[in-house]
């Protein structure tokens, strides 16, 4: 994952890219190894934070590159196909449309008049992008054959058809449009078990409309972003 990153901040720096942030979104968010990088790029690490894994966008950034994503929990087809949680959500649904988290970062992005050009990861992955945001650049670095297997390229060809992918993708900025939800975010989220949909349908904020799914409708997909961090960060025995 370090080394995937850095080919695309390279590509990037080719095309004339100068300013670098890089969201550590994997697991506990403490997955790069720091050392490797320039000293000109800044690193966000760990959770929670408001943005979710989009923390550091805001309106001064030309684009934003997904890196080593993985397709929808809804897809059928993906190496670990899942939304932000295998083991709690069963689907992610922001105004009616499934979403992966690419969908939904790119939603945030859009948020802020940020697109998103470059978007890495197996053949499902980047058709799922492709589809809903339409002319995206597009890196497969593996094809999917199981929710565990994959036929793939080794590291150094894949990190080469990143840094090619990124180098291209700054070159024809203008292609891309932010992505934007049509009206205030809904947010429909579907647990894989009942518990948690009964209890936090106790806040007057949130809709039940069937046993497993909760309804939260933001302002905007800042508040959406926070209310999301809290149903999967909250624990009452929370300490420092």
């Amino acid at each position: 994952m370090t080394q995937e990153t850095l080919a695309a901040i390279e590509g990037a720096r080719e095309a004339g890219a100068t300013h670098f942030v890089v969201a550590d979104a994997h697991g506990n968010g403490q997955n790069l190894l720091i050392e490797h990088f320039p000293p000109d790029v800044e690193i966000i690490r760990s959770w929670p934070r408001p943005l979710h894994m989009m923390e550091g966008v805001d309106e001064t950034f030309d684009a934003a590159f997904f890196i080593g994503y993985h397709s929808a929990a809804t897809n059928p087809e993906g190496v670990r196909a899942h939304t932000f949680s295998s083991a709690n959500y069963a689907a992610v649904v922001l105004n009616e449309i499934p979403m992966s988290e690419g969908g939904v970062n790119a939603a945030i992005a859009g948020h802020f008049g940020v697109p998103v050009a470059l978007v890495t990861g197996d053949d499902a992955t980047v058709g799922e992008m492709e589809e809903l945001l339409g002319d995206v650049e597009g890196v497969v670095v593996k094809e999917a054959l199981g929710f565990h297997s994959a036929r793939t390229l080794t590291p150094e060809a894949a990190q080469e058809r990143i840094r090619e992918g990124a180098r291209r993708a700054v070159e024809r900025l203008q292609d891309f449009q932010p992505y934007v939800l049509d009206g205030p975010p809904v947010l429909d989220l579907t647990f894989k078990n009942y518990r948690p949909a009964e209890v936090l349908a106790y806040l007057p904020i949130v809709e039940r409309p069937e046993a497993r799914t909760i309804r939260f409708q933001a302002r905007d997909m800042e508040e959406m972003a926070r209310f999301f961090q809290f149903v999967g960060n909250y624990q009452p025995g929370l300490s420092p």
